[in-house]
């Protein structure tokens, strides 16, 4: 990945990642938020796992972060977007789809 590449990588999860580490953290600490998402073999969701993924990087300097931590990053963007383009039309104030996409680190009603 060149620094191009990176550059854009972090302006675009800067942009879609509305929430502080400290605020994610204690989302990821809810019922509400261990219960979003798709789990496997009744672990942890892949949201939920995300979220605190997501949280690190967000503690990591930027000149820290590596290959994987922007591979990571890229996931996020696209899952993000890909969420957000199917928002219900029904109140979302307590719906699984917000409570999905806050485990991503976006809180749509920011």
């Amino acid at each position: 990945m060149d620094d191009a590449e990176r550059e854009e990588t972090w302006s675009d999860f800067r942009d879609v990642v509305n929430m502080s580490p400290s605020r994610l953290d204690e989302w990821l600490a809810t019922d509400e938020s261990r219960e979003a998402g798709q789990h496997k073999d009744g672990g942890e969701s892949t949201g939920h796992a995300s979220g605190r993924r997501i949280a690190e990087i967000l503690r990591t300097k930027k000149d820290d972060l590596t290959d994987d931590d922007y591979g990571h990053m890229r996931k996020v963007v696209g899952y993000v977007r890909r969420h957000l383009a199917q928002r219900p039309s029904a109140d979302v104030e307590d719906s699984r789809w917000r409570h999905s996409l806050m485990n991503w680190g976006h809180d749509p009603l920011a």
